[in-house]
């Protein structure tokens, strides 16, 4: 009698699982909230704390900071003393410095605050994305709980200005972070009933050392891209971003000589792994880069209020929130790699219905845009997240997990820094031959550094010299969002060639 070889189906998530899954989605919505929820309080804040500028920039930057340089540092803790253990750690931290952010009766205080919430804030992307993988086993399942997941980021994205707008309008700025407090007790309570606890066995301790370097690195490099995005090429700038990759380098060689390090290299040795990071990366590299000149379009060239130009980004993050979710339903009849690669296409085509916008143009090219890369770059973000988790032994998931929003991190950094300063270099080129000789340098300066400078400045002079200043700038700001939107579409067809190319090299378009 012949013998039949029988594979066991991997266990089916249930009412439990999704449950949790709910829980650690609201989580990761509060995350990305608190990066972009104080842009409306800033006014409040400056009568209030009477911040000077330096310290203005700290309280808006030092939680994404934090948050950037601790990633790898969590998600390789949380495989060490357990994923549910690290996720109810941060919950518990950011609920508490949340409440001292809400109340902080000084700058430096905020400033501390919110560089403790940049902490905590780390524990939960990786620990959440780790603890998905295992929670969910089936690879169908999987990729619809990870598509949920990616969804929830993009309605942080897309709740938080809009909720800061009402409650600036009802309370006082601190309440924007008690919002945080409710949803943080509930994962406390409900996490230890709906979460499974999972850390990897064989883990020895933690280095303290890597930890470190890994912070130091983050931190340098990703400050020296922000300065870059906000100053350009400063000497400043530079010294820091070469400080940062300085210090990675240190920490990549410390990796190698560990015998338990706190990133395990040979990850990189894995194809499919290392092919989905460099997409995730890219991706994010495009989308932030791309979407960067599109709020400030909004409010200096159309005259919205900041309010006003969050609700129209709405269509933006919405559209996200749509195509995650529909991405792992296409999967299953398209090749994931035939779907990343067409998507892309479609976002290149988005960021080319950017350059059709002029300085009189209306919202229905810039939100047709928004939604077109929005829906074609949603394969591609949550494709290669499930590949990442699904490529790695589930001992590791939660070094990838930090690997991965590290690149993310470091994407989104880089987009902004490298499309804003083509933009800014864009502007000032063709604003300068329009600013009146009679200015005095710091307002020419003022003129010549921004739009929103120049309209300033264009506000002071006469009627016909300062609508010819004001129409001289937006017709450079609109250049410089050209270029920008031009980069994201050529940089979208290029990640839609690697992709195709890497999966007919190893063998399948499945890949």
């Amino acid at each position: 009698m012949e013998k039949t070889s029988t594979t066991t189906a991997p266990p089916r998530a249930g009412r439990r699982e999704w449950l949790g899954l709910a829980v650690i989605a609201l989580a990761c919505v509060l995350y990305v909230m608190d990066l972009t929820v104080l842009h409306l309080a800033v006014p409040e804040i400056s009568a209030d704390l009477q911040p000077s500028s330096t310290q203005m920039l700290w309280i808006i930057d030092v939680y994404g900071f934090m948050v950037a340089g601790a990633l790898i540092t969590m998600g390789s803790l949380g495989d060490r003393i357990g994923r549910r253990r690290l996720l109810l750690i941060g919950a518990a931290s950011f609920g508490i410095t949340s409440v001292l952010a809400a109340f902080a009766t000084s700058a430096e205080m905020l400033i501390l605050s919110r560089a403790l919430l940049g902490l905590a804030g780390a524990t939960l992307a990786p620990s959440t994305l780790s603890l998905i993988r295992s929670m969910f086993h089936d690879p169908q399942q999987r990729s619809t709980a990870i598509a949920i997941w990616i969804a929830s980021f993009s309605a942080g994205a897309a709740l938080g200005p809009v909720l800061g707008g009402v409650v600036l309008e009802l309370l006082w700025w601190g309440a924007v972070f008690l919002l945080n407090v409710p949803v943080m007790v509930a994962l406390l309570v409900l996490g230890p009933r709906l979460l499974p606890e999972y850390r990897d066995p064989d883990a020895g301790r933690a280095d303290l050392s890597s930890a470190v370097l890994s912070l130091t690195a983050m931190l340098a490099l990703v400050y020296g891209l922000k300065q870059v995005a906000q100053d350009g090429a400063t000497a400043t700038a530079l010294v820091s971003a070469l400080a940062g990759v300085g210090f990675g380098v240190v920490f990549v060689r410390r990796q190698r000589r560990l015998s338990d390090p706190l990133v395990d290299l040979s990850l990189f040795r894995i194809p499919a792994f290392s092919a989905a990071l460099v997409t995730y990366g890219v991706g994010i590299f495009v989308v932030f880069g791309g979407f960067l000149f599109i709020p400030q379009y909004l409010q200096l060239v159309l005259g919205m209020t900041p309010l006003e130009a969050g609700l129209w980004t709405l269509p933006w993050a919405l559209s996200f929130v749509v195509g995650a979710n529909v991405t792992p339903v296409l999967a299953r009849r398209i090749a994931p790699a035939r779907l990343t690669g067409g998507g892309l296409v479609v976002a290149a085509v988005g960021f080319g219905l950017l350059l059709g916008i002029e300085p009189g143009s209306g919202l229905a090219l810039i939100v047709g845009s928004s939604i077109a890369f929005s829906l074609g770059m949603s394969p591609a973000i949550t494709l290669t997240n499930d590949l990442i988790m699904g490529a790695v032994p589930e001992e590791r998931a939660g070094a990838a997990a930090g690997i991965s929003e590290t690149a993310s991190e470091l994407g989104g950094a880089l987009g902004i820094a490298l499309l804003g300063s083509i933009g800014v270099a864009a502007y000032r080129r063709g604003v300068d031959d329009s600013i009146p000789g009679s200015l005095a340098s710091d307002q020419a300066e003022s003129a010549r550094g921004t739009l929103g400078g120049a309209i300033e400045v264009a506000a002071g002079l006469p009627s016909a010299s300062g609508e010819a200043l004001v129409a001289a700038a937006e017709a450079a700001f609109t250049t410089g969002l050209h270029l920008g939107a031009l980069i994201a579409a050529v940089v979208s067809l290029g990640l839609a060639g690697f992709v195709l190319v890497h999966a007919r090299r190893s063998g399948t378009t499945e890949a």
